[in-house]
């Protein structure tokens, strides 16, 4: 071996022993199975799903991709946690709260009626002790959770009357999502569970009389207005439901510390950017909805009195049969009383002056 050989097996002898050179080359190649909750129609919230596994794939050099499917190409929409939990898929995007019926702590990861807004609800995950007690929980389902999407205070939903007091509610055949179903009912309505592509039938028949879905983007495609006039404002069981990433704990286990960091960075972009597509998106479409002859209506004093008075009584209720309710939905409910304290003399007081300018 000549001398500039030597030296230069000695000079890679040196890199590998810093360390340096398995840094930058030991990083396997990672193909991961994302099932998603929502279909590709829905391009806002399937378009977290995308962004998530494009983000994850740019920052790994391509070396880990995980490909995207919608709701029933792997698994129905609902078996995504089941999925997750077994391992049959190593990811899912979805709204937590569809789950809420193998524990009603799901819907804390996602919303609750008259619960956090979305700002208030990044806040107690990021800052305040909810990523904590939600992992706590999830890993009892053998997963864990990063935020990656918010919807933003959503729409009360299409009516095919006028809905003025809360006496209106019984009776009320409503399709209305998940854990709010729980609220309506003890208000005396009868909450249906009817896939979105199902609605506008169900509506135009009369077999419901009223539907929700998310908000004037979303619902301006599904045609609403043509068979439900009545619009209503706001969505008070979903100020600001999250979507999350749920990751196999075996799955998330076996990355290393540089691919964990990417799966968390990725969600944050989906987190950001499924609710900024609906801040942009929404104006345009309500105004397309309010032209072909939608009604808009807020609901009554009465009404939302009475909804949240339901809505206290059900989580006390919970809290006698649900341990980890009771310990996480404390923490919760405490966050919530101190962040509506703030808001109300930062942003209620701007937005509502803001809101009464004639810009």
């Amino acid at each position: 071996m000549d001398r500039r050989s030597l030296l230069r097996n000695a000079g890679i002898a040196s890199v590998l022993a810093t360390g340096i050179a398995p840094a930058v080359h030991a990083q396997p190649a990672i193909r991961w199975r994302l099932a998603s909750s929502f279909p590709k129609s829905l391009d806002t919230l399937y378009g977290g799903a995308e962004v998530f596994a494009a983000r994850v794939k740019a920052l790994s050099g391509g070396k880990f991709e995980i490909s995207t499917h919608a709701a029933g190409e792997l698994m129905p929409a609902f078996g995504v946690v089941d999925g997750v939990q077994q391992g049959t898929v190593e990811v899912a995007h979805t709204a937590p709260y569809y789950f809420f019926g193998k524990s009603e702590v799901f819907a804390l990861g996602c919303a609750i009626p008259f619960g956090l807004n979305s700002r208030q609800m990044t806040a107690w995950m990021h800052e305040g002790n909810g990523l904590k007690l939600m992992r706590e929980f999830y890993a009892k389902y053998n997963m864990l959770n990063f935020p990656a999407g918010n919807t933003g205070a959503q729409m009360g939903g299409w009516y095919r009357k006028e809905v003025k007091s809360a006496a209106d509610m019984k009776g009320l055949k409503f399709r209305v999502g998940g854990f709010a179903g729980k609220v309506i009912e003890r208000m005396g309505g009868v909450p249906q569970n009817i896939p979105g592509g199902e609605i506008y039938q169900a509506l135009e028949k009369g077999t419901i009389d009223a539907a929700e879905w998310v908000g004037p983007y979303d619902d301006l495609k599904l045609g609403f207005a043509k068979v439900a006039p009545f619009y209503y404002y706001p969505g008070w069981w979903e100020g600001g439901p999250e979507l999350d990433v749920l990751v196999n704990q075996k799955a998330y286990d076996g990355l290393s510390a540089e691919y964990k960091s990417i799966i968390e960075s990725a969600a944050s972009d989906a987190h950001i950017m499924v609710q900024a597509r609906y801040d942009a998106r929404n104006p345009a479409a309500l105004k397309q909805l309010v032209a072909q002859g939608t009604k808009l209506r807020p609901f009554s004093t009465d009404l939302m009195n009475a909804a949240f008075k339901e809505s206290m009584a059900l989580y006390d209720d919970i809290g006698t049969k649900n341990h980890d309710w009771k310990k996480i939905y404390a923490d919760y409910s405490s966050f919530r009383a101190d962040q509506n304290v703030w808001f109300r003399f930062t942003e209620m007081t701007f937005d509502r002056f803001m809101q009464n300018q004639k810009l």
